[in-house]
């Protein structure tokens, strides 16, 4: 049996969803695959380079930054999950103009997604809004700070459902990341001086991934069981919608990657850190 440690860099369905299902439906077991599933938050690049990541933003950033050669070899969905929520009176992304926007730093993978959103729909993120730059985690401190006043946005990952929580706390979703950046992210990536992308432990992560990826698609109903497990505030209506509406049509099917796509994302990224972009293809062997 072949052992692997396979490392989410962020919490919630985004980045767990896949591998859950992967595990706990026996998809590794039948690989002859032991993964152990780390928690790579708070890791720092080069321990993370000893594991295969699902953080596919983060490793194209430090691909881009570090001059690491990250390795993508499968992808989850091309339209991140991440949200902009904002308190009621806000109707759009225009309306956080002067306001204070709680977000994740700029060097993050989800930080430099929100930077690019904002300015594609005007807003240069250092001058015409203030910033409180925010950790990921489950968010509950972003709402209680949405609810005192302290800011007037929070910019939000899938630890939640952003549909039910404005419902039920009467704010409003202003944006979709994925609706207005496409780009492949979450999935698995590799540092190939520490594990070669053809061995028999990462091709068999891989073929795993992409079978969780076909069961997700074909059996709905199960995948949903799943993503209720991790929204546990949702009831089963509200986690069907939040499926049909953020995850079932989006994600992919096989894990392949849209070169295209992938492309301009990379020189979108790469523009918002000041680098050299660097060819797609070499990026993304999926």
């Amino acid at each position: 049996m072949h052992t692997i440690d396979l490392a989410y860099v962020g919490r919630g369905i985004h980045e767990e969803l896949v591998a859950h299902v992967a595990d706990q439906e026996g998809y590794y077991a039948d690989e002859g695959l032991h993964v152990a599933v780390r928690d790579g938050i708070e890791w720092p690049t080069e321990r993370l380079r000893g594991a295969a990541t699902i953080g596919l933003g983060r490793a194209l950033l430090s691909r881009l930054t570090d001059g690491i050669e990250w390795t993508m070899l499968s992808v989850n969905t091309h339209r991140p999950l991440f949200w902009f929520l904002g308190r009621a009176g806000l109707e759009t992304l225009d309306d956080l103009r002067g306001r204070r926007l709680a977000v994740h730093a700029g060097h993050t993978a989800p930080g430099c997604f929100a930077r690019i959103v904002l300015r594609r729909n005007g807003i240069d993120p250092d001058h015409d809004l203030t910033c409180v730059v925010r950790p990921p985690g489950d968010y509950s401190m972003d709402l209680r700070l949405l609810r005192s006043g302290a800011i007037d946005a929070a910019y939000v990952g899938s630890t939640l459902a952003p549909d039910q929580v404005a419902e039920e706390e009467g704010f409003r979703v202003l944006a979709w990341v994925g609706d207005h950046f496409r780009i492949p992210t979450v999935g698995v990536s590799v540092d190939p001086a520490h594990h070669s992308p053809d061995s028999p432990a990462v091709q068999g992560l891989v073929r795993a991934n992409r079978r969780a990826l076909a069961t997700i698609a074909e059996r709905p109903g199960l995948a949903v069981d799943y993503l209720a497990g991790f929204l546990s505030r949702l009831t089963r209506a509200e986690a069907v919608r939040h499926f049909d509406k953020y995850v079932g049509p989006y994600f992919s099917a096989d894990g392949h990657v849209d070169l295209a796509l992938a492309s301009e994302a990379v020189e979108a990224v790469a523009a918002e850190l000041g680098v050299a972009p660097q060819p797609a293809e070499k990026i993304y062997q999926v």
